[in-house]
Order: C-alpha cells, then sequence, then structure tokens
C-alpha cells in the first residue's frame, strides 16, 4: 500500500527539463484489473520549469488516495496547469484479444498521440513502454512519487469512471455507476443473476467461469 505521507514532487522533471526536454508526459492508467469496462491511460504535460507548480497542485495524489469528489475538482485544476492532456482507452473485447498488460500498454499509446504539443520524454508508473521511440524511465508507485504521473492518474481514474457511470446507463442492472466494473459482492451478484453483459472481459477468471458454466 502507498504510503500517504508521501508527496508527489517534480524530482523526476527537473532533471529532464534541465537535459533539455520540453514536454515531459507523466503517464498512468485506470481500470486494469476490473472486471468490465475499458482499460483507460492519460498522458499529462505539465509547463516546464514552472516550479511553482508544486503549490499550484497541492493535493495532487496518486487517485487511490482521494475521493471521488477531490479527484473531480483536482481534474480542473490539472487541465488548467497542464500545458497538454491526452486520454486512451481500449474496450473489453480487445483486452480479452491482446491481454490486459498489451492493453494497457495501448491505452498509453492512444493517449500519448492526443498531445498537443506531443511528448519529447517519457515518466510513467510502472509499465516500461517499448512501443514509442522516445526517451522514457519507468518506476515503481510512480502515481504516488512523481508529479505529473500523479496528475495523470486523477485524469485516467475520473474519465475511466464517467466511462462506467455513462454504461450504468446502457446497461442497467451491473452497478457500474457504483462498482466501476470491479470485483465488489454486488457485481458478482449481478453477474450471477443476469450473465456477463458485453462490456464485460470474459478472459477474465471470475468472468470465464461463469461463462463457461452456463455454457456460452
Amino acid at each position: 500500500m502507498t504510503d500517504r505521507r508521501i508527496v508527489p514532487s517534480l524530482a523526476y522533471e527537473i532533471p529532464r527539463w534541465a537535459a533539455g526536454y520540453r514536454f515531459v508526459a507523466g503517464l498512468d492508467e485506470a481500470g486494469r484489473g476490473a472486471w468490465a469496462g475499458p482499460v483507460v491511460a492519460a498522458a499529462v504535460i505539465l509547463p516546464p520549469g514552472d516550479l511553482a507548480l508544486m503549490e499550484r497542485l497541492r493535493g495532487v495524489r496518486d487517485s487511490k488516495q482521494l475521493t471521488p469528489k477531490q479527484r473531480e475538482a483536482l481534474l480542473g485544476v490539472i487541465r488548467e496547469c497542464a500545458v497538454a492532456v491526452g486520454v486512451g482507452a481500449v474496450p473489453p473485447d480487445e483486452i480479452d484479444r491482446l491481454g490486459i498488460v498489451p492493453a494497457t500498454r495501448r491505452a498509453m499509446v492512444l493517449a500519448l498521440k492526443t498531445l498537443s504539443p506531443a511528448a519529447d520524454y517519457l515518466l510513467i508508473d510502472h509499465l516500461p513502454l517499448a512501443e514509442v521511440a522516445l526517451p522514457q524511465y519507468s518506476l515503481p508507485k510512480g502515481d504516488a512519487r512523481v508529479l505529473s504521473i500523479a496528475a495523470a492518474s486523477i485524469v485516467a481514474k475520473v474519465s475511466r469512471d464517467d466511462m462506467m457511470v455513462e454504461l450504468e446507463e446502457r446497461l442497467p442492472g451491473y452497478g457500474f455507476g457504483r462498482h466501476k466494473g470491479y470485483g465488489t459482492a454486488q457485481h458478482q451478484a449481478a453477474l450471477a443473476a443476469l450473465g456477463p453483459s458485453p462490456v464485460h472481459r470474459l478472459s477474465f477468471a471470475p468472468v470465464r467461469g461463469l461463462v463457461v458454466g452456463a455454457g456460452y
């Protein structure tokens, strides 16, 4: 579990700015462990050399440490401060076809493609991104330690949560707006009663067991 006393800083961005990189993008994802819905990645480029960012983005943390209201409020601040924000999503059928880790990397690539200006250096939470020919550095718990990655974690989480609320409207009964596709008891009960929906990840063990048992 992340130590809540750790505050994300610019300790990883500042040396890259000093080395001449102008558009350092932090990347993170949301939804890797969910049973339903897309995996979503976000990329955030903060203004190079702006050392006041620590104050302006005070409160930005790993999204898992924040309440939904805090994330929503900080999303607006991040978008105001950032040079660019990009979001990419990969749907459940592609997750089933590719596997969750390649699908997560694909979501990150899609997020990077939406950035304007384009990134020239990447700071990534955990996953190296060999698919992109840019200098990069990946580190564990990056969303707790690196300000641009923490900002990306909030953008990815809020973006995905909004998508899951929309899916609840399209597919009522599963409670997507509440559990966001994760494996809660409520979600498990809905799956047992209704069977998998078109947005469930059929390759994930809890869902796959129901599919096989029902003879799909």
